[in-house]
């Protein structure tokens, strides 16, 4: 499988959010990146130009000057960077966590990780930082300045963190319940993290879920109501469904989904979010946001 392992001066200024331009003349004036040249003159970086580059972001954004950057050696700027990470740990971590992503380092994924969970809770670190570098993550891909391993790689780690704090509240309850929510991403859909973290927030608020995971067609969930008389459908929807509206996705559910009582469905997402939730059936709920989730799962109980 082909990586990508050369980035172009655009991609430089995606990921690290400098301007071209201003990448130009640090690289002209203080010889700050040593990048290679194609046939016609066009700069490539690699992966040790990237990586400097975020570094000296990072100090940029600290408020030092890049005439002082520049007459750092590599040591000090590590050093430096670590010391700083102290103070401004969110910063550092989407670096830190960008650089593993792009070096596939497992290990400075869980060594940031393991930082953070020191200054704060599982849901403070996934709102405060994985959600900007998932944001960031899906720009970069859509872009073309990431490769789809590259995003995968991180996705899973982050999932795993996600399964992991859910397998622990989980591991406390001590008391069988019935379900009160099925979640399941549509047809197709392979876009786990928002679905997965709604779980965890389901189960934090108390209650109990079934977790079909990926890819699940609309008339398999009927199977679920042969278990449970009652229960709140959930999916999350981020590129799919493509071949239909989210309104005629939700009509089908209705189809689909017969029974004596007609099964709530909530819908969440960035497809959804251009929805007018007043042409859905009245079953069906938008939730723009997990904080929308929250507050719905607040007045429930």
């Amino acid at each position: 499988m082909f990586i990508k392992t050369q980035f172009s001066i655009k991609d430089l200024e995606n990921l690290s959010g400098v301007k071209a331009h201003t990448i130009r003349i640090w690289e002209k004036r203080y010889n700050l990146l040593e990048p290679d040249r194609t046939n016609t003159n066009i700069r490539k970086y690699d992966l040790i130009n990237l990586k400097k580059l975020l570094n000296v972001t990072f100090l940029y954004n600290e408020g030092y000057k890049i005439s002082k950057i520049a007459s750092f050696k590599e040591e000090e700027i590590t050093k430096l960077i670590n010391s700083l990470a102290e103070k401004n740990k969110e910063d550092y971590a989407l670096q830190a966590f960008k650089t593993s992503m792009f070096d596939f380092d497992h290990h400075l994924f869980t060594k940031t990780f393991n930082a953070l969970k020191k200054e704060k809770t599982f849901r403070e670190l996934f709102y405060d930082v994985f959600i900007p570098l998932l944001n960031e993550i899906g720009l970069l891909w859509q872009t073309g300045t990431i490769d789809p391993s590259h995003e995968r790689f991180i996705s899973e780690l982050i999932k795993q963190k996600i399964i992991l704090n859910i397998s622990d509240i989980q591991q406390e309850r001590t008391k069988k319940e019935v379900p009160a929510f099925a979640l399941y991403l549509p047809y197709e859909e392979i876009h786990e993290i928002g679905l997965l973290f709604a779980n965890y927030e389901i189960i934090s608020a108390g209650f109990n879920t079934v977790y079909l995971g990926t890819n699940i067609p609309v008339e398999s969930l009927r199977y679920i109501l042969k278990h449970y008389d009652e229960i709140t459908f959930l999916s999350y929807f981020t590129v799919k469904p493509d071949t239909e509206s989210v309104y005629d996705y939700a009509k089908r559910f209705n189809a689909e989904i017969k029974t004596d009582k007609t099964m709530k469905l909530w819908l969440m997402g960035s497809k959804i979010q251009q929805v007018v939730p007043a042409k859905l059936p009245d079953n069906v709920t938008v939730l723009l946001s997990m904080q929308e989730l929250n507050s719905k799962l607040k007045r429930l109980k």
